[in-house]
């Protein structure tokens, strides 16, 4: 049997589903509300769009120009048949490319969007590749299937052999080291999964085992299908909305030789020294410090223009981060330093594999880092607190955090 063969088979076998992996619409929408605002025609690059269900989503709903990439023609003729009936071909161009090598301009973009089609040149070289696409204040987008669980030796095996999927406090750090910063997380529900393999099984079932490469391709499937069903648990797909970090302000963990400065970023930041003296306070709580979660971002010059700071607290007894104090130096205010440290330290954290983040804060501002009102997810303070104002992000978007009363650290005096 020639590779032809079963490269054939296996695109019979996909062609006119619904999905090429899985997903759905709602994943689709909730990736879209993550990169946050978009420009009125925003130009977005959708790499192995298959039929195109993210191209047409992306025309229809952010009236996006996208260029729409796949290397199978048949792929992108149904895509245009189905933009035409929709009335969205102006909006879309297809180009039958290699996501991997493409001949386009850099900053052309103010999205880049692969969805269940990164794997095909692997996560770290899609961060690299295509980071130079992306237009400034532009995101990438992409899902990737990764470790949930400590996976058993057999969903191990079948996924080693086929494509080594890590967890996502790797994936992060992969991104993180590429230079982005995580503007989101979804972990997808598994109704994504049947969504993708629910028709595939029913074109399976139907296939004639006898064509050319179809056996071969059969069995795959089904392996494929079944390892799901068995092991579903142990592994999902994940979307990653990801930044490139902002190059104004270099951020890091501080060190020793940090601590007058910042203690004076946060003087000059709030009315009393209250907040300086907290963080002075929280260093000397070993139950509270977390060393390499004290984030500065540094000034042109090499000062501190920002700090940002993740001690360890409790919800309902269970581990979780508060995020406090936030600080940016008055002649740095609204120039993006305070965005630029709380988002590294957020990565930071996240690079930790560490769980859910408090804070309480402006409730018009912190939900551009992912928070959410905490009442929404049985979360309280022990004081009164407007409900709005705090708030809970899950770090690795599964939006699974713990219920219950928020316990700080004794600094904090409450």
């Amino acid at each position: 049997m020639s590779d032809n063969a079963l490269h054939d088979a296996f695109f019979a076998l996909h062609h006119g589903l619904p999905r090429q992996g899985p997903g759905s619409d709602d994943t689709s929408a909730r990736l879209l509300a993550l990169a946050g605002p978009l420009p009125a025609r925003p130009r977005v690059l959708d790499l192995g769009c298959g039929p195109g269900r993210s191209a047409l989503l992306l025309a229809a709903r952010a009236g996006a120009r996208v260029t729409a990439v796949d290397l199978h023609e048949p792929f992108l003729a149904e895509l245009r048949a189905n933009a035409a009936a929709r009335g969205l071909g102006d909006a879309i161009r297809t180009v039958r490319a290699d996501m991997g090598a493409l001949d386009l301009p850099d900053g052309s973009f103010d999205a880049v969007w692969a969805e269940s089609s990164a794997y095909s040149i692997g996560f770290d070289t899609a961060l690299e590749r295509w980071r130079r696409l992306i237009s400034p204040g532009g995101s990438l987008v992409m899902t990737e299937c990764e470790w949930t669980a400590a996976p058993s030796a057999a969903a191990r095996a079948f996924w080693d052999r086929h494509y080594r999927l890590r967890t996502t406090a790797e994936n992060c750090a992969a991104a993180v080291a590429a230079g982005y910063n995580v503007l989101g997380l979804y972990r997808q529900p598994s109704s994504d999964w049947d969504e993708y393999y629910g028709p595939l099984a029913e074109r399976a079932d139907a296939a004639d085992p006898g064509a050319p490469g179809m056996a071969e391709a059969l069995a795959a499937t089904r392996e494929e299908i079944a390892m799901r069903r068995d092991h579903g648990t142990e592994f999902g797909y994940s979307g990653y909305v990801l930044r490139p970090a902002d190059a104004r302000w270099r951020t890091r963990p501080e060190t020793a030789a940090d601590v007058p400065a910042v203690r004076a970023v946060n003087a000059a930041a709030f009315p009393t020294a209250a907040e300086a003296d907290l963080v002075d306070a929280l260093r000397r709580d070993d139950g509270a410090w977390l060393p390499g979660l004290s984030y500065v971002a540094e000034a042109p010059d090499g000062s501190v223009a920002a700090y940002a700071l993740l001690t360890r607290c409790r919800i309902g007894g269970a581990p979780a981060l508060a995020l406090a104090p936030v600080a940016t130096a008055p002649r740095h205010q609204r120039q993006g330093a305070g965005r630029a440290v709380v988002r590294a330290v957020l990565d930071a954290a996240r690079v930790r594999g560490e769980g859910p983040v408090v804070v309480l804060g402006h409730p018009e501002y912190y939900p551009r880092f992912g928070f959410e009102v905490a009442s929404r997810h049985g979360i309280g303070a022990s004081f009164e607190v407007p409900e709005e104002a705090l708030m809970v992000l899950s770090l690795d978007g599964s939006g699974d955090v713990p219920r219950g009363t928020v316990g700080y650290a004794a600094a904090f005096g409450v």
